[in-house]
């Protein structure tokens, strides 16, 4: 079915801060136009959600209009980035696309912007850099500075808009973003948009009384102002002064926009902590009758009635469209986890000689191969430029590549790991070191929520590669040496690598740097500097996507990965020649997408399996590689699955009791010839 026209004064979408001085009549019009559109579709939306017909839960923007409309007018939707939040139905509409895709997106029916994958106001417009909303409102401005910075490292002269309520102000996200946003003289504009309640939590319960947000600016080295409610012709001019401004001197400010919130935080909210006589006092300072009633006197009252009409009629027809499409096919779904991959990249056929090198070394020439030959990476990460990295695996890239391309980046590991988001999803390639891969914890929302799910629920691609430097037998205690890729791969459109050799290593890193999703790389600290080894151009690099048989056996099948992959190998060949037990040793190498179709008729053919791992055995990595060989087998095995791991405990310090807890050659052949006998 065809969308229906809209009325005419909807055609433009833009607003100039000099069109105010110009044509104020028709302007103003503008304005009122967007805000009434919005006001008219977020009633509608609550009557269909109260009449069952639109599922989950609707959060509207009534009230928010006066301020959200002008500032979608202002930007230039052709150059800017936006993260709008559940409040900014007046901006989606502005920034692009048809009132019918919106209200698909509330109905999730089969032509929704998402698919159907996410509800209500979470969908976004990546394509034109309006990056889809999380609920954890905090982590997206992370993304709007990187997107931001992405656009300008393309020479195009855009402001980001990082949006956040006065409840989401206390995450350490808004800090850490603010912080990241001065430091590197980024053109955002942060808006609170403050209504006074955090759900039902008041503003004299999340800050001390005569706490003023935008003050918070100062202590970023940043600009702040307050808008107060009102007339939005008023606040059109402020925000386009703000934003010329911002575009103009590429410095961050910060605006704290006292609105509205006059339905509550959601449709399900009966608002019974409204202190008496509240909800009358929102109704009686709503800006919108206040600036019809002075359009009307400016323009004529029929004028105003007739666009108030058309505007309905519009709404009602765009309804009827949106309610008659077919509900969701969920056919696909899981193929659409990931991103398609690209063709290989036509990388330079060098080293075409091999050279001895340990693996840290490895990695730093796959890192340097990147940089030299696709200009759109960028490294990141905690003391990475300089000092080369808490273990020297970008030694020398500062001095080569500058400080564009090699950023060293402050503490703040959920910010930036935004900020790589944003970068990734606007046509750059990120790699982000993590200083240890315990410190990625702090950034678990941005990887799993955000990240992982960006191409399943918006449709973009976000091609990243996270460095995670684990694993232990360095005595480095507790918060260094954790194995995370259980925690992080239980969560869906992760990508992982695990290479246990120098040459796997710069492979894996081509690898993943050409993937169009978000990659984990596991460097095991054990096996930086274990050795040197040959490594050398490698045209066969993307089989790193896949296991490698490294030792032939009939007794058994051990599968493993990364360091422990040492372990096994030595431990089998002493099995081998002590007890004439040959036991076939796969390096799993790539943990997701995880490809057992190799293992799995190994696994049938010797009737018997082990499968080792530095993490530790409950909910370990190892159960989900035994329960699919074994629900997919083939023939029944011979003996119980075999897994041997680490302890179930926090990772120990001094060496005896580190020695104890993880395994090691000498328990791993105990643990076989145990199970053997």
């Amino acid at each position: 079915m065809a969308f229906p026209n809209a009325p005419a004064i909807l055609a433009s979408r833009d607003l100039r801060a000099s069109d105010l001085e110009k044509n104020p009549t028709e302007s103003l019009l503008q304005v009122y136009a967007w805000m009434q559109l919005a006001r008219v579709a977020d009633n509608r939306i609550l009557e269909l959600f109260r009449q069952g017909l639109i599922k989950g839960t609707v959060t509207g923007g009534q009230g928010n209009e006066w301020m959200i409309v002008p500032l979608a007018l202002l930007a230039d939707k052709a150059l800017d980035v936006v993260c709008f939040t559940h409040r900014d139905l007046g901006g989606h509409l502005i920034w692009s696309g048809h009132l019918c895709e919106h209200l698909n997106q509330y109905f999730a029916n089969a032509e929704s912007p998402t698919r159907a994958r996410e509800g209500n106001i979470h969908h976004g417009d990546p394509a034109h850099r309006s990056l889809p909303m999380i609920s954890h409102l905090g982590a997206m401005c992370g993304p709007v500075l990187g997107a931001t910075d992405s656009q300008r490292r393309f020479g195009r002269k855009a402001v980001g808009f990082a949006f956040f309520g006065d409840g989401s102000s206390s995450t350490g996200d808004v800090h850490e973003s603010m912080n990241l946003a001065s430091l590197l003289s980024m053109p955002i504009v942060f808006v609170v948009e403050n209504n006074g309640y955090a759900y039902s939590t008041p503003a004299d319960e999340q800050f001390m009384r005569g706490t003023e947000l935008w003050h918070r600016a100062a202590g970023y080295g940043m600009e702040g102002l307050v808008l107060e409610c009102g007339d939005p012709g008023s606040a059109a001019r402020a925000l386009g002064a703000v934003i010329e401004k911002v575009r103009s001197t590429s410095r961050p400010m910060l605006v704290e926009a006292r609105t509205l919130r006059l339905r509550g935080h959601a449709a399900y909210d009966t608002c019974t902590y409204l202190r008496p006589g509240e909800a009358d006092a929102f109704a009686a300072r709503d800006p919108l009758p206040a600036f019809r009633k002075s359009l009307a006197a400016l323009a004529g009252a029929g004028r105003v009635d007739a666009l108030d009409a058309e505007l309905g009629a519009y709404v009602e027809e765009c309804v009827k469209v949106a309610i008659a499409v077919p509900r969701p096919n969920p056919a696909g779904m899981e193929a659409d986890l990931f991103a398609p991959p690209p063709p290989p990249f036509a990388w330079r056929q060098e080293p075409a000689e091999p050279e001895n090198v340990t693996m840290a070394q490895a990695l730093n020439r796959g890192i340097r191969k990147v940089l030299a030959e696709r200009p759109e990476s960028i490294v990141l990460g905690q003391d990475i430029a300089t000092y080369g990295g808490a273990f020297k695996v970008t030694e020398n890239l500062y001095g080569d590549f500058g400080r564009s391309r090699v950023l060293n980046t402050p503490l703040a590991e959920s910010a930036c790991t935004g900020y790589a988001i944003g970068l990734a999803v606007n046509g750059h390639r990120p790699i982000e070191e993590f200083q240890f891969a315990d410190f990625a914890t702090e950034a678990t929302t941005q990887i799993t929520l955000n990240a992982a799910t960006m191409h399943f629920r918006s449709g973009a691609s976000c091609p990243m590669v996270l460095r995670l430097p684990c694993g232990g037998g360095l005595t480095f205690g507790s918060f260094h040496s954790q194995e995370l890729e259980s925690l992080f791969l239980s969560m869906p459109g992760l990508k992982a690598l695990y290479p246990s050799n120098p040459q796997d290593a710069f492979n894996a890193l081509l690898a993943a740097c050409e993937d169009n999703n978000p990659v984990l790389l596991f460097e095991h600290k054990g096996l930086y500097r274990r050795g040197k080894h040959p490594v050398a151009w490698d045209p066969g690099y993307r089989g790193i996507w896949h296991p490698k048989r490294v030792r032939p056996g009939e007794y058994a099948t051990l599968v493993t990965y990364g360091e422990m992959l040492h372990v096994a190998t030595e431990a089998c060949d002493y099995l081998a020649a002590e007890y004439e037990c040959d036991i076939e040793v796969f390096d799993l190498r790539c943990l997701s997408p995880l490809d057992l179709s190799e293992i799995a008729p190994s696994a049938a053919r010797t009737g018997r399996l082990i499968v080792l791992h530095e993490g530790r055995k409950t909910h370990g990595f190892g159960a989900e590689i035994v329960a699919r060989i074994v629900e997919g087998a083939r023939a029944p095995l011979k003996a119980p699955p075999l897994r041997v791991a680490a302890l179930d405990l926090p990772v120990p310090f001094a060496p005896e009791l580190e020695a104890a807890f993880r395994p090691t050659n000498d328990r791993l052949i105990q643990v076989i010839t145990e199970w053997m006998s």
